[in-house]
């Protein structure tokens, strides 16, 4: 099975520091959505698309290991990898690296489900994922 996988480089911002000069804690699970929303626009799997076809996604779990700080002024880099299920979810697997030396300084990943517009919980995959899958995960 293909691996679906995206990136995106990112500055640290005053506002996403604590008064230490470190990223604080909490601007990881935004980075964590900024890479979300570029696998959405390179794989058409955005939330728009997703309300679109008549379903939310919601975040259900959310994992973050720190490995080393980064503070106001560094530069970063994002990848997130999609982790294929039968379930009815979306898992995704994300790694922060600082630029320019590579060193991973965050890892983790998060699971969203599936509800629909009455917000029922989708325990079978919604057919717009099956026809997601078998476009971008079929190997050519």
């Amino acid at each position: 099975m293909k691996v679906l996988k995206s990136q995106k480089e990112f500055e640290i911002r005053f506002s996403e520091v604590d008064s230490m000069g470190i990223v604080w804690h909490g601007s990881y699970s935004l980075y964590f959505e900024d890479a979300r929303e570029q696998f959405g626009k390179e794989y058409n799997l955005g939330y728009l698309y997703i309300f679109e076809q008549g379903f939310y996604a919601p975040l259900v779990e959310l994992h973050l290991e720190y490995k080393k700080p980064l503070k106001y002024k560094d530069k970063a880099r994002i990848e997130i990898a999609y982790r294929h299920t039968d379930a009815a979810k979306l898992i995704f697997d994300y790694k922060i690296y600082s630029l320019p030396d590579n060193n991973i300084v965050a890892t983790g990943y998060s699971i969203q489900v599936f509800l629909d517009k009455s917000f029922n919980l989708m325990w079978d995959l919604p057919p717009f994922i099956k026809e997601w899958r078998d476009t971008y995960l079929r190997d050519k």
